[in-house]
């Protein structure tokens, strides 16, 4: 059976394929533009062959940005059917990707649901599915056995995987000398750096990059190549541990492209305001223009139970840099797993940074919502702003349960008859304006 082709392999061969035509269309840009920048490597579509119901999209710091939900159970809390419903609720408030992280039991089923029946890309962390899938001690495993793991989501149709190929056993001994107060917080890159210190061994996944491109290639698997020296906390923000990784990715961004396998590299992380252009920045020369998906990144380290706003506030930045791809915060960051109204408002958190950046920086029709909406409150049309809202079922919850007493076919009850656009509508039209 013929091997079928990457989305980069074909654009390089001047092929316009069904996803490059349906992401096109969604970005207002023309195919050819999309097609090249995809043979460039400066977008990506992540299109597994084995997810058909994919809805594609594009990721490109000159695409709209794109939002990513994490979800997946833990041995503390495990119902997937509780996940599921986070799906759903997740693609309807507008996420174009899900990573499923789940650590307990057996995740297949669940993995191969999410490839039958989610119409966004589908992501994993293989090396979190190892120690569950095999059964065993992270010390017992091999490299074999996470190159394994990678063919077996890639088998199972997922669209991305997160790779902590950077970290090295050199990184062992910068983060033993000190100088870092939070060290490695990375879930998948703790893993690999405690796998490397008890075998000795250097990182699997780098070590075996030459095998995993082969998988990623045979089934168009994106590779996030994962920061696990990302700062988790302002103090270790664009120290030599995240920069010295972040070269590494870069050469591994290559060898990639060298072999049609496409890749998105992931960022910080904990970051004051004023680094994070330049974080941006460094990783697009890097990286030669590969999309950064960033986590975030939280501007702050001290607003557990509001850490959505801290990441928007800091995912709004970094796309209006550069950033492609935001992963969400949730209230529950740094406190438990997130449930469904904590997905809901991360969710919401991130796509206003997303939409606030893409408007600066000019994509096309972004801000067109905006313009339905101020037209809709110049004449106070409620039903069409709660059209254009981001979250409608909140807005209207919201002014039903405190409706003014007088006028509330015009009015809110913050102002009542003291409103500034029903006063300027009525002035205007001539009317006698009645506020006593």
């Amino acid at each position: 059976m013929e091997e079928l082709d990457t989305q980069m392999g074909a654009a390089r061969k001047g092929t316009i394929t069904p996803q490059m035509e349906v992401v096109a269309k969604k970005e207002r840009r023309t195919v050819e533009e999309i097609r090249a920048w995809v043979a460039e490597g400066k977008v990506i579509i992540p299109a597994n062959h084995a997810h058909a119901c994919l809805d594609p999209n594009g990721v490109g710091s000159m695409l709209r940005t794109k939002i990513n939900v994490n979800l997946g159970v833990s041995r503390d809390v495990k119902d997937y059917d509780i996940e599921m419903e986070k799906v759903k609720s997740a693609v309807k408030l507008g996420a174009q990707a899900i990573m499923d992280l789940s650590s307990h039991g057996d995740t297949q089923p669940f993995r191969r649901k999410l490839c039958r029946e989610c119409p966004t890309m589908v992501g994993t962390v293989p090396v979190y599915d190892a120690v569950i899938h095999y059964q065993r001690d992270l010390a017992t495993l091999s490299a074999d056995d996470f190159v394994d793991v990678v063919r077996l989501h890639a088998e199972d149709g997922v669209d991305f995987v997160t790779l902590h190929c950077g970290i090295t056993r050199k990184t062992i001994d910068e983060i033993r000398a000190g100088g870092r107060k939070m060290n490695v917080v990375s879930r998948g890159g703790s893993l690999v750096f405690a796998w490397m210190a008890m075998t000795g061994e250097e990182n699997p996944f780098l070590e075996r990059y030459d095998d995993i491109l082969t998988i990623c290639h045979e089934h168009d698997v994106t590779i996030s190549l994962g920061d696990a020296c990302r700062p988790g906390c302002l103090a270790d923000a664009t120290d030599g541990c995240q920069m010295g990784e972040l070269l590494r990715l870069g050469e591994l961004t290559q060898r990639a492209w060298d072999r049609d396998v496409q890749v998105m590299v992931e960022g910080p992380g904990h970051v004051p305001m004023d680094q994070i252009a330049a974080n941006m920045k460094v990783q697009q020369t890097i990286c030669k223009g590969a999309p950064f998906y960033v986590l975030g990144p939280l501007v702050t380290d001290i607003a557990p139970g509001y850490d959505h706003i801290t990441a928007a506030i800091g995912g709004a930045i970094a796309a209006w840099a550069g950033a492609a791809f935001l992963c969400y915060v949730t209230p529950a960051e740094h406190l438990a797993l997130p449930n469904v109204d904590d997905v809901r408002q991360g969710i919401i958190a991130s796509r206003i940074a997303a939409h606030a950046a893409d408007i600066a920086k000019g994509i096309p029709g972004s801000q067109e919502p905006d313009e339905r909406m101020a037209d809709a409150r110049r004449v106070l049309d409620w039903d069409a702003q709660f059209k254009e809202a981001l979250d409608p079922k909140v807005a209207r919850a919201i002014r039903d349960s405190r409706a003014p007493e007088d006028d509330h076919s015009e009015t809110c009850s913050m102002c009542g008859k003291f409103c500034a656009v029903r006063s300027m509508n009525k002035v205007l039209a001539g009317e006698y304006i009645d506020i006593l």
